[in-house]
This record gives C-alpha cells, structure tokens and sequence, in this order.
C-alpha cells in the first residue's frame, strides 16, 4: 500500500535545487555584470571582501554546487582561491616561490612581484578580485587560473615537507590544477560570451 499525496507534503525538504541553482546564477551575474562599470570603490570593496563578510559557508551554500562553466562556480572558485590564500598566506607564498621557477609564463600572468610574501600574494588575491568588478572577467579568470598553476607546481616543490604525506601533496596540487583548468575554460568561454 502507497502513502497518499498528503504524506509526502508534511514532509519538511530543503530549498528545491532548481530555485537555488536560479538564486545563484542571479547573484553571480549581478555581481560580475551588473557592477562592470562601477568606479565607486565601496562597490569594489564590498565584492572583493564579500566572503569575508557573507562568510564562506554562506557563499558556498549558495555557489558551490555550481558548475565549472557558470559564472557562479567561477566566483565559488575565485572566492576559495582567495580564502586559502588569507588562512595560510606563507604556505602560499612559499608555493608560489617555488613554483615560478617551474612555469615561468605563468607567473607573468599571475603578477606577482619579486620576492613574493605572504603580503604580496594576498595583495595578489584581492587585485584579482578586483577584476570582477573593474576589469575584463576572462582576464581575471585568467590570471586566477595561473596563479592556481604556478602554486601547483610550487607545491609537487615543496609540499612534501609541509604535508603528513608525498600523497597528499601531490593529490592537493592535482586539485588546484583541475581549479586551475577549469578557471582557464571559463575564460575562454567569458572570450566567446558563452560564460553565464
């Protein structure tokens, strides 16, 4: 025997996928092309310092389910990006300084200055943030996407020392170069205007 419609509608569920799916690409799009030709710096600053004052768990909520190729998941990505990079700048500095030696292309788009310290990479995040609001978004991602790369290779470097295990290292800079890739698509597609 089948429960009735009613069984099924006291059944408390949480918000419908496709409602936060919408929620998230509005958000997204509003952020990236609704502020484009702001020059107001509150504006700017409220977008790059957004994780900090939404809080990440907020944004992820929101973007992290989002895919790859969507303007949402590229700022879930950016937004990562720049949270780890503030949790532990001198682990980031340290990879970006070993990684520059290994793709040196990369670190010219990256554009980082030389010696590169926790300071200067987190100043590198938050330019990059910038982008979102002030400059061409490909050329944002692009940069993101380098930057992901050259820690990569910064970290098969020397992460094996800072990590319990040569796995993990290896498996957390395989990540960041799938983020690295995926940033790297998405601007391509943001170059075609194929990026939503």
């Amino acid at each position: 025997m089948l429960p009735g419609a009613g069984h099924f509608e006291a059944i408390v569920g949480d918000i419908d996928p496709a409602a936060r799916s919408e929620a998230a690409d509005r958000c997204a799009t509003l952020l990236v092309r609704g502020a484009r030709d702001t020059a107001d710096e509150e504006v700017v600053a409220r977008v790059v310092h957004l994780a900090e004052t939404e809080g990440l768990d907020t944004l992820a909520d929101l973007w992290s389910g989002s895919p790859a190729d969507s303007l949402a998941g590229c700022l879930w990505r950016l937004y990562l990006l720049r949270a780890w990079v503030y949790a532990d700048p001198a682990s980031a500095a340290r990879e970006f300084a070993a990684g520059r030696h290994v793709t040196p292309v990369h670190e010219v788009v990256a554009g980082v200055v030389d010696p590169p310290g926790p300071d200067e990479v987190r100043r590198l995040t938050d330019l990059v943030l910038r982008g979102v609001v002030q400059g061409d978004f490909a050329d944002t991602l692009y940069r993101a996407a380098a930057f992901a790369r050259v820690v990569a290779a910064g970290r098969t470097q020397v992460g094996s020392s800072h990590a319990r295990t040569p796995y993990d290292s290896d498996l957390s800079a395989a990540r960041l170069l799938t983020l690295a890739d995926q940033l790297e698509q998405a601007a391509g597609l943001e170059v075609e205007g194929l990026l939503a």
